[in-house]
């Protein structure tokens, strides 16, 4: 009987800077997490809880948090092949597959549902849900702890991004970025020109090299997963510290770029990680490096991430523990 390991804990702030940088390692380097830095897709205790608001999201508005532009037929069942095979390479505990020459039967063990394809993966028949997935690019995303993103080149060979299933945002929208460039979705973000300026060399890796590993981080003051700009709650949400009733959280992505050169295409995931700063911090040398990278944003960054105002207040707490 197979059960659910506790979450991995990555802490790419050990050098103690917040660094606008591509800082891309091939995956299956080693971070400490044993057989599962090899993985692109990462399964552990926390499955239903993610598994949960990502059903939650489905059921409000779809369209909020998958979207699609340009994903060509082709594309998609190439996108929907690979998923398949990597499931059930790194995780057959939880994924296996039957072939014949009608399609493919997929069964996913942590949601008990059977997903039925035809030869070139598009979704027919399913079992185990009353639930209507848009295809099986849909359904095998709410299979994931991971949200999805699909990159392909144009005719004229310019990026854009053709696919979006975002359960987890963090204050952007999947409908502002669907069909733009690598560049024109990060313009928003402070400091990104040196990186922009080497988008084709950083989109052809992405497409022709790899698969690349790589970490973004923030601080919130919030655990919630879901932080998409429509939700309806204060711009402050997740944002404001109180000292009084402190709650922070560090809120760590891992991204795997994965190519699909015959496609001139790339998936890309984000695998979103909350860790209570308190718990952290207990090791000295995680609190002096999460207080320098904290004092290493820049004016510009703290407004983007709306930690203007909260900063000091979240470097006395950090100070005084």
């Amino acid at each position: 009987m197979w059960t659910l390991l506790p979450q991995n804990t990555y802490f790419p702030l050990a050098r103690g800077r917040y660094d606008i940088s591509p800082g891309l390692r091939r995956l299956g380097t080693d971070f400490g997490q044993g057989k599962t830095d090899h993985h692109i897709f990462q399964f552990d205790d926390r499955f239903h809880g993610y598994r949960k608001v990502k059903l939650s999201g489905q059921r409000e508005d779809p369209d909020k948090y998958h979207v699609q532009h340009g994903f060509t037929p082709a594309l998609r069942s190439a996108v929907t092949g690979f998923l398949v095979d990597r499931l059930c390479r790194e995780a057959p505990e939880w994924f296996s597959c039957t072939r014949t020459r009608n399609g493919c039967r997929l069964e996913c063990r942590l949601s008990e549902e059977v997903l039925i394809s035809d030869p070139d993966f598009a979704l027919g028949e399913t079992q185990g849900t009353t639930r209507e997935y848009r295809d099986g690019f849909d359904a095998l995303a709410l299979q994931l702890q991971e949200d999805l993103a699909v990159l392909r080149l144009d005719e004229r060979g310019r990026d854009l991004v053709c696919a979006l299933h975002l359960s987890f945002p963090n204050f952007w929208s999947a409908a502002d970025k669907i069909g733009k460039s690598f560049v024109a979705i990060h313009e928003p973000v402070p400091g990104m020109d040196s990186v922009n300026r080497h988008a084709p060399q950083l989109v052809d890796a992405m497409i022709h090299k790899g698969p690349f590993v790589r970490f973004a981080w923030g601080i919130t003051t919030d655990d919630q997963l879901d932080h998409h700009p429509e939700n309806g709650s204060s711009p402050a949400t997740g944002r404001s510290f109180d000292p009084d009733r402190p709650e922070l959280w560090l809120r760590v992505e891992r991204q795997v770029m994965t190519g699909l050169p015959g496609q001139q295409a790339a998936l890309f995931t984000i695998r979103t990680y909350l860790y209570p700063v308190a718990d952290l911090i207990r090791d000295p040398a995680r609190r002096r490096a999460l207080l320098s990278a904290l004092r290493s944003l820049s004016p510009d960054t703290l407004t983007y991430k709306g930690l203007a105002d909260s900063l000091p207040a979240i470097l006395d707490w950090l100070e005084s523990r």
